[in-house]
């Protein structure tokens, strides 16, 4: 009996024994996954975008460029802002210009070679054709300082001030869009523009800026300016120029031939047609082109 039970309790520490070394044994190292490596996105180059536009642009072209400069950081827009006459001779001589925007489609097709010969007398071709559109268009209208010392309220009292020389009227330069528009009106009212000059009558600014300049501090008596430019100046117009004294204001815009940042200019004249962009513009009295 004695025997029986020291033959037990040896199993039982054999049993303890092998349990105990059972659990001292190592788990096995859990196997760790592979770092996958994240590419690393590299900055988009800086790109500069000369854009040329209208005077009357200024403003509106602006806030837009800004807009679009916030959201794609690497882009910066170059603005050179002048009469629409003045850009185009500084694109024949070799400007640097990736986007023209013009107040008319005379300065535009005398840059683009598949306009009338007519117009494009020598034979320029700087317009990528594809890219030219329709951009926005503007209204013609007449101011007077905010004191109205001719007391003028539409376009026949300035017709008759003219004829009977007793207001002193001012207007842009012959190759100034916004001047061409109001040699049409002259014209309309049968009123000779060069006799009215040589009376002092008339005078005259090189873009449509100076010429909201003069009526703005009472240096003329009134001018023919765009509706845009009357809003940004203050101004209230007294009178808007029908279809049968001018023709409609389109500006046409396009990326140019030579520009050297084609795509980069491209996708800054379709942000100017996005809905953001847009109403940027619709605010100050330009309207979209349907």
């Amino acid at each position: 009996m004695k025997k029986l039970l020291a033959l037990v309790l040896a199993l039982c520490m054999i049993f303890a024994l092998a349990a105990c070394g059972q659990a001292a044994a190592p788990a096995p190292a859990a196997t760790e996954a592979p770092v996958e490596e994240v590419p690393v996105e590299e900055a988009p180059e800086p790109v500069e975008v000369i854009v040329f536009a209208a005077a009357s642009m200024t403003e509106t072209l602006t806030e837009v460029a800004d807009m679009y400069m916030a959201a794609n950081p690497n882009v910066t827009i170059t603005m050179n802002f002048d009469s629409s006459g003045t850009l185009k001779t500084q694109i024949q001589e070799g400007a640097d210009c990736d986007v023209f925007i013009s107040a008319g489609q005379k300065q535009m097709n005398q840059l683009d070679i598949e306009a009338s010969p007519d117009v494009n007398t020598e034979g320029l071709d700087f317009v990528d054709t594809p890219t030219r559109v329709n951009f926005l268009e503007n209204k013609v209208v007449l101011v007077v300082p905010e004191s109205n010392p001719k007391g003028l309220a539409s376009f026949d009292d300035l017709a008759d001030g003219l004829k009977e020389g007793t207001l002193l009227f001012c207007m842009g330069n012959e190759d100034v869009p916004v001047g061409q528009y109001t040699q049409q009106i002259l014209e309309y009212y049968e009123l000779d523009e060069a006799a009215l000059a040589s009376a002092g009558t008339i005078t005259y600014g090189s873009n449509v800026k100076e010429v909201t300049t003069q009526v703005t501090e009472a240096a003329v008596d009134a001018g023919v300016v765009y509706c845009t430019d009357a809003f940004s100046a203050g101004l209230s117009p007294v009178a808007y120029a029908t279809k049968d004294m001018c023709k409609q204001i389109i500006y046409p815009a396009a990326v140019m031939k030579n520009a050297p940042q084609h795509e980069a200019a491209q996708a800054f004249l379709d942000y100017c047609f996005t809905d953001e962009a847009m109403a940027v513009f619709t605010a100050v009295g330009f309207e979209k082109v349907a």
